[in-house]
C-alpha cells in the first residue's frame, strides 16, 4: 500500500446485542474506506469490536469520525478512534499456537506464561477460550518466537504453575493432522490389562513391579513382557473375558473418538497389551486400525507365551508408519498419544507427540504433555472447542451407554 494511504482504528466496547457489527459497517459503507482487519470478542456479555480501515490521505475524515461516534451513542457503547499512517511492515516470524490447560487456571499461571512470551521478544496477537470444563483451556496466537525456544521456556513455567502448555506451529501444518494413533493401557483405558490378568493368576505384585520399571524405561520392553506373560501360564482363558468386562475407558475417550470420527480423522490404537482385549475396543469405538500382541491359548489355558512379533517400542513406531501408509496420510500429519517409555519412538516419529499423564522421561521427550485425567482435552490441542463438540452432539446425539 502506498504512502498516500492512512489507517483508522475504531474500537467499540459495551453490552453485546444483535446488530452491533451490522450497524457499524452499514454506517461505514457510505465512505471510501477499505477494511484491512476486524477482531471481535464477547466475554460474559461484554463485546469488544475492533475495525482497522485504510483510506486515501485526501479523504475528509470528519464525517466518518462523527458518524462512528453517533453509532456508539445510539448503541450506548464506548468508542475509541485513532488514526495513523499505513506501513508495509513484514509479518512477524514464528506464528504459533500456545494452548494452556488448567484445572483450575489461576491468574498467576497466565501471568507467568505471558511473561515468558514477552521475555522471549514475542507478541500475543490473539487470545481465545476453547473450554471452561472439564478444564479451562485458553489458546493464544503468538508471533515473533522460535518454537523450540518458546516450548522450552513455557514447559518450565508450566511445571512451576502446575498447568499444561502446548506450543504448535500455526496454519495448515496444524490443521492437516488427520491420523490419531493412541496407546491403550493407562491411556485409552484405565489401568493395565496384564495387571488385571495377573490379579486372577495371583501374581499381581510381581507383575506390577516389572510393568512400572518397563514404563519408566528401566527394562527392555520385550523381555519384560515375556517375563510377565510367563507368570500367567496355566491361567484359564475365561479370565480374559472377565477382565474385558471390567475394562473402563478413560474419562472423555468416547467423546474424543466420536468427535474425531465426525471430522473424518482416522483413528488407530497400538498396544503392548493383547488383541484379546483390543479387538473388542476396535468394535466398540469404531476404530480404523489396531495392532497388539496376542496371548497364546492352548486347551483353554494361557501358555505363558505370546505369538508372532512383539509390539514393543520400535514396533509401535512401525505400526504408526504402517497405519499412515494405509490411510494415505503423510507421517507429519499424524498425532501419537502415549504414557510409557515404549511409546517414545512413536511419539517422536509423529507430527505431534503428546505425553498423556506420562512418566517423566516421556513428558520430557514429547512435543507436549497433558496431565489432566480427561482424554477429550486432546481435542483442544487440535483447535477444537468445547462449544463445537457440544454443538455436534446436539445435532447428532451419541447413543446412550
Amino acid at each position: 500500500m502506498d504512502g498516500s494511504q492512512r489507517t483508522l482504528l475504531i474500537t467499540l466496547t459495551g453490552r453485546d446485542r444483535p446488530g452491533v457489527t451490522s450497524r457499524l459497517f452499514t454506517t461505514l459503507a457510505g465512505f471510501p474506506l477499505t477494511v484491512t482487519d476486524v477482531e471481535q470478542v464477547v466475554i460474559r456479555g461484554r463485546l469488544i469490536l475492533g475495525v482497522l480501515l485504510s483510506y486515501p490521505a485526501s479523504t475528509d475524515m470528519g464525517q466518518v469520525w462523527s458518524s462512528a461516534e453517533k453509532v456508539a451513542a445510539d448503541l450506548d457503547m464506548d468508542i475509541e478512534i485513532s488514526t495513523g499512517r499505513d506501513r508495509d511492515t513484514p509479518r512477524r516470524r514464528g506464528r504459533l499456537h500456545v494452548t494452556v490447560l488448567g484445572n483450575p487456571l489461576r491468574p498467576a499461571a497466565m501471568a507467568g506464561i505471558a511473561g515468558r512470551i514477552a521475555a522471549g521478544g514475542a507478541n500475543i496477537d490473539r487470545i481465545e477460550r476453547l473450554s471452561r470444563y472439564p478444564v479451562t483451556c485458553i489458546e493464544m496466537d503468538v508471533s515473533g518466537a522460535d518454537p523450540e525456544t518458546l516450548r522450552a521456556a513455557l514447559a518450565a513455567e508450566a511445571a512451576q504453575q502446575q498447568v499444561d502448555v502446548a506450543v504448535q506451529r500455526s496454519g495448515l501444518h496444524r490443521r492437516a493432522k488427520r491420523l490419531i494413533v493412541m496407546d491403550v493401557d493407562s491411556t485409552l483405558i484405565q489401568g493395565e490389562v496384564i495387571e488385571l490378568l495377573a490379579e486372577h493368576a495371583g501374581c499381581l505384585d510381581e507383575v506390577a513391579k516389572v510393568t512400572e520399571a518397563a514404563m519408566r524405561g528401566e527394562l527392555d520392553f520385550e523381555g519384560s513382557l515375556r517375563e510377565r506373560v510367563a507368570l500367567l501360564a496355566g491361567l484359564d482363558a475365561a479370565a480374559i473375558d472377565e477382565v474385558r468386562n471390567k475394562i473402563r475407558l478413560a474419562s472423555g475417550a468416547r467423546t474424543m473418538v466420536r468427535t474425531l470420527k465426525r471430522l473424518d480423522y482416522k483413528f488407530a490404537i497400538v498396544s503392548g497389551g493383547f488383541t484379546q482385549v483390543t479387538d473388542a475396543l476396535v468394535e466398540d469405538l469404531g476404530i480404523d486400525y489396531s495392532a497388539a500382541n496376542t496371548l497364546e491359548i492352548v486347551d483353554g489355558k494361557l501358555t505363558g507365551r505370546v505369538t508372532g512379533r512383539v509390539i514393543d517400542r520400535a514396533g509401535k513406531a512401525r505400526a504408526l508408519e504402517h497405519f499412515a501408509q494405509q490411510a494415505g496420510i503423510p507421517i507429519n500429519q499424524t498425532v501419537a498419544i502415549g504414557d510409557g517409555a515404549n511409546d517414545l519412538d512413536m511419539l517422536q516419529a509423529a507430527g505431534l507427540g503428546i505425553a498423556y499423564n506420562a512418566k517423566p522421561v516421556v513428558r520430557q521427550a514429547a512435543d507436549t504433555a497433558v496431565n489432566v485425567p480427561y482424554l477429550d482435552t486432546i481435542l483442544f490441542l487440535l483447535g477444537i472447542s468445547r462449544d463445537e463438540i457440544e454443538a455436534a452432539d446436539a445435532e447428532d446425539p451419541p447413543p446412550a451407554e
